[in-house]
């Protein structure tokens, strides 16, 4: 079992930037690719950012890259999303996601490839 807390989110206004973390608790970290995936209310949960166990590999959704950037800190068993560049469209609830993976450089960008799932943290973007 991996437990997942994200943090930071909150209010900002179109332009701004946020970051994201997310604390993992309850197995070894550096065994688990992780990802950041969205949910605006009335849509299905969106893949935003992946990054694999050994942080060499990551992806991002198009509407995302060059103002996101997807980290981890396998000391501090941490993923962190830092977004810049803010705009109203990015306006969801954040959930962090975590799964096993033998392949240290591999990352997953499926919603229903991950297993474990942090409660989420609000974004809110005004225009």
């Amino acid at each position: 079992q991996v437990q997942l807390v994200e943090s930071g989110g909150g209010l900002v206004q179109a332009g701004g930037s946020l970051r994201l973390s997310c604390a993992a608790s309850g197995r070894t970290f550096s065994n688990y690719a992780m990802g950041w995936f969205r949910q605006a209310p009335g849509k299905e949960r969106e893949f935003v950012a992946a990054i694999s166990r050994s942080a060499d590999s990551t992806d991002y959704a198009d509407s995302v890259k060059g103002r996101f950037t997807i980290s981890r800190d396998n000391v501090k068993n941490t993923v962190f999303l830092q977004m810049v560049r803010l705009k109203p469209e990015d306006t969801a609830v954040y959930y962090c996601a975590a799964r096993g993976s033998l392949y240290s450089g591999r990352y997953y960008s499926g919603v229903n490839e991950y297993g474990y799932w942090g409660q989420g943290t609000q974004v809110t973007v005004s225009s």
